[in-house]
């Protein structure tokens, strides 16, 4: 008699507005005493989610974990994954309570559920369920996310990475970084790996395709913070040698206003502190020196076509040697005779012409910096003005530090600075005096104190022409002092999953 009264209870749903309202509330309540009819029962609860009245699928809704017993849980997962697609805040906020709660009950299950919907679902649902896992997996308590379950995230992971959209890529990186048992050596390794598989490392580059491009950025965006002395970055490093950097020029990028050559020597130096042995040291070295001088003129009399000849001062393009510069003096450290034994002597006297024409501008500009932030504090420095002039500043800075090195007999790489949009690491004396002022997180209040040991010049500034045309010097307006980075592929979750990208 009782299995007719329940039934009777399940019919309820096709009912009035007070009779679905009594079965959204005891079709739960009694459901464990008929496992017969547990089908039914399932069935009968999700019309009620799915119901006209929104207060009638809010009781339904908030009623499903009491499904979730033994093997029925993961069609409840999968059931309350679809539900997230609602646009009604208080019914969203209900079925994530509620993946939560059965969560607790079986992490497996819960995720079973919710990885179905993400590799077979709607788009909606899709792009949902993996927000759901980037946000909430890290609130769960340790005694939930075991090494099992961490494992299985990490498994069925690999299988969504197969076809994702740039933004999914970045989430599940988000989901996948915050695993415990992937904050060892071996576990970054592995996402390192991950992320070189999808930025396809093996292809051939093409500069003149913006999602290629992109690809890339975005997928090294990831992995840099991942590298570490342990952790190397040999194969990203490579792969900007040898394919990104020769066309650098002809790099075009679908991200509007973003420095997509600034941006990429960014990323090669941030990854350049931590390469491990290179197969190809000599020529990517060589490569990397190629662009370098690129970006470092030969004073205008010296340079040999004559078209510098006249009163034009080359520009000095400060971010973009920072970042080379930088590059290379910390690949140079592998291969500390580059400069002397594999340059030919020409090679190396141009090279120092041109270094010593750079660093001449560079010590007018300081001093106009130091100059203009003299005695600033507190609010006078968070004007935009003087926030280009703090980090032109640092920039500068770096490269006198740099280029100091490099003049040594024999070049040296020992001085440590640190990236100008990055925050300033606490440094121990002896880095300290290596980088001078660089390391400070307060440049202005050095650049008050009047010049300092770093401010001596290394060569004698040239009289005349050169430096009363030093005002008049243009930074990279483009961007080139900020230190932002692009939006990545950002927006543009809505192409086909076909393809990865």
């Amino acid at each position: 008699q009782h299995k007719d009264a329940y039934q009777a209870i399940l019919d309820g749903v096709k009912g009035g507005a007070k009779e679905k309202r009594l079965a959204a509330q005891f079709i739960p309540k009694f459901f464990k005493h008929f496992p017969e009819l547990a089908d039914s029962a399932i069935n009968a609860q999700l019309d009620l989610c799915e119901d006209e009245d929104v207060s009638i699928r809010r009781q339904a809704i908030k009623e499903l974990p009491q499904f979730a017993t033994g093997d029925n849980l993961p069609r409840v997962a999968d059931i309350l994954t679809q539900l997230l697609q609602s646009d009604d805040s208080a019914e969203f906020n209900l079925v994530n309570n509620a993946l939560l709660s059965i969560f607790k009950m079986d992490a497996k299950g819960t995720l079973g559920g919710l990885f179905s919907q993400i590799l077979q679902g709607e788009d909606i649902v899709r792009e949902r369920a993996i927000k759901f896992l980037s946000t909430k997996l890290k609130t769960l308590p340790d005694e939930v996310m075991t090494k099992e379950v961490e494992e299985f995230i990490l498994t069925e992971s690999k299988k969504v990475l197969e076809d994702v959209t740039g933004e999914e890529f970045v989430l599940f990186m988000k989901i996948l970084s915050g695993l415990k048992s992937l904050q060892t050596v071996s576990g970054r390794q592995q996402l390192v790996e991950l992320v070189a598989e999808q930025a396809d490392l093996e292809q051939t580059f093409n500069p003149s395709d913006p999602d290629c491009v992109d690809r890339l950025l975005q997928c090294t965006r990831q992995a840099v913070p991942l590298f570490s002395k342990n952790v190397h970055s040999t194969k990203f490093v490579t792969y900007f040698c040898e394919h990104v950097l020769p066309n650098l020029s002809s790099l075009t990028t679908p991200v509007e206003g973003l420095d997509i050559q600034l941006e990429v020597l960014k990323l090669l130096a941030e990854m350049s502190s931590f390469c491990g042995d290179m197969e190809k040291l000599e020529s990517n070295l060589k490569k990397l020196f190629d662009k370098l001088l690129e970006y470092m003129p030969l004073p205008p009399e010296e340079a040999e076509n004559g078209e510098n000849a006249g009163n034009e001062e080359p520009k000095l393009q400060f971010s973009y040697v920072e970042c080379l510069l930088y590059s290379f003096h910390q690949l140079g450290r592998k291969l500390p005779d580059f400069l002397t034994a594999k340059l030919n002597a020409e090679k190396l006297k141009d090279f120092k012409i041109r270094l010593q024409y750079f660093a001449r501008g560079l010590q007018v500009y300081i001093r106009q910096l130091r100059l203009a932030l003299q005695g600033k504090t507190g609010e006078a420095l968070k004007t935009e003005e003087n926030k280009i002039k703090v980090v032109a500043l640092k920039i500068t800075n770096n490269i006198n530090v740099l280029i100091k090195d490099l003049f040594h007999i024999p070049p040296s790489y020992k001085s440590t600075v640190t990236l100008s949009w990055k925050p300033v690491q606490k440094a121990d004396a002896s880095q300290k005096r290596a980088s001078e002022d660089t390391t400070s997180s307060s440049p202005p209040k050095k650049a008050s104190a009047g010049p300092k040991r770093d401010a001596r010049q290394i060569y004698n500034p040239p009289s005349g022409k050169y430096s009363s045309n030093l005002g008049s010097f243009s930074y990279e307006q483009r961007g080139g002092f900020r230190g932002g980075r692009g939006r990545g592929w950002g927006g543009r979750g809505n192409r086909s999953r076909g393809r990865i990208y």
